[in-house]
C-alpha cells in the first residue's frame, strides 16, 4: 500500500521532503505553526494559540502548495504569569530558537519560511528574530512572520476580535478549538468576563505599555483568564472562523509576494 501523501513535514520521509523541494524550486515554502502554552481561562486549552495556527497551517497548506513544519508551543506568555497553566521563554531564548529555524529551514532548501503566529505576544519578537537571521540567510531567502488572523477583512475581524468581543479565549478562539477537537473544551466552565479598563482618550490604547511591558498583566486584568464572552461558543461558529482567517492567510501570502516582486533588491 502507497504511503498517503501528506501536508505535514514531520509525517514526510526524506526522500519525499526532497521531491517536494526538487518539484517547488524557487516556490517552496515551508509554514511553522508558532503559538503559546498559556491558560485560556477555565474553558479553553492551553495550546489554544497553537492547535489554530497548525489547523490553519494545514488548509493553506492544501492550496498553496507549501508544507507544514512541525509547531513551536511556547512563546512569551509573561503576561500571564500568576496563572498556573503557564510557560514561557525567555526573549533570548525565544529570539535565537527562531533564527535557528530559519537557519535551518533555509538550508534544508526552502525558499520562503513563514511563521504562523496564533499568539499575539510573538508577533514583534519573531519579525525581530527573522530580520536577525536574514542577514545571513541566502539573498534569495525570504523570512517573516503573519498572524493567522492578519488578513481578514475589516468586518469579519470586527466579528471575533475586539474590544466588545474581546481578545484572549472568547467565543471566537474557543469556537475555533472546538472546530478542531470540541473534546479540549469544557464549554460547561465558560466564562463572560471584560478587563476594567478606563476610558482611554487615544486609539489605540494602551496594548503595549500595559500587557507588553508588564508580566502578569493579563493576570491582573482579568479573574478567570479569559477576556471576552465564550458561553455562545460553538464548532459551526469556529468553522467560520477558521475559513475567515484561512481564505485571509491565504490571500496574505500572495500579497506579500506581489510586494516583494514589485520592489526587486538593490
Amino acid at each position: 500500500m502507497p504511503k498517503p501523501k501528506t501536508v505535514f513535514l514531520g509525517e514526510m520521509t526524506n526522500p519525499e521532503i526532497e521531491q517536494h523541494l526538487s518539484a517547488r524550486g524557487d516556490k517552496s515554502m515551508v509554514l511553522i505553526p508558532i503559538g503559546s502554552t498559556e491558560q485560556h481561562g477555565p474553558h479553553g486549552p492551553l495550546l489554544t494559540d497553537t492547535f489554530i495556527p497548525i489547523e490553519v497551517c494545514r488548509r493553506v497548506a492544501a492550496q498553496t502548495g507549501a508544507l507544514v513544519a512541525p509547531s513551536v508551543p511556547y512563546g512569551l506568555s509573561y503576561p500571564h504569569k500568576g496563572f498556573t497553566g503557564v510557560v514561557y521563554l525567555r526573549m533570548s531564548t525565544f529570539g535565537a530558537l527562531v533564527e535557528d529555524l530559519c537557519a535551518q529551514f533555509a538550508t534544508m532548501g526552502f525558499m520562503r519560511i513563514v511563521f504562523v503566529n496564533g499568539h499575539y505576544d510573538n508577533t514583534y519578537a519573531v519579525a525581530y528574530a527573522c530580520a536577525s537571521a536574514g542577514e545571513n540567510l541566502p539573498k534569495c531567502v525570504r523570512a517573516y512572520v503573519v498572524n493567522y488572523w492578519d488578513g481578514m477583512a475589516p468586518e469579519s475581524a470586527a466579528e471575533f476580535f475586539g474590544p466588545d468581543a474581546g481578545l484572549h479565549a472568547n467565543k471566537a478562539e474557543v469556537s475555533g478549538v472546538m472546530a478542531i477537537n470540541p473534546d479540549y473544551v469544557d464549554l460547561d466552565h465558560a466564562t463572560a468576563e471584560m478587563p476594567p479598563f478606563p476610558e482611554v482618550r487615544n486609539v489605540p490604547a494602551v496594548h503595549t505599555a500595559f500587557f507588553f511591558s508588564s508580566p502578569g498583566s493579563v493576570y491582573r486584568a482579568t479573574r478567570s483568564g479569559a477576556w471576552g464572552d465564550a458561553r455562545e461558543a460553538s464548532a459551526e461558529y469556529g468553522e467560520r472562523y477558521l475559513a475567515a482567517v484561512t481564505e485571509g492567510t491565504v490571500r496574505m501570502l500572495d500579497d506579500i509576494e506581489r510586494t516583494q516582486a514589485a520592489m526587486p533588491d538593490r
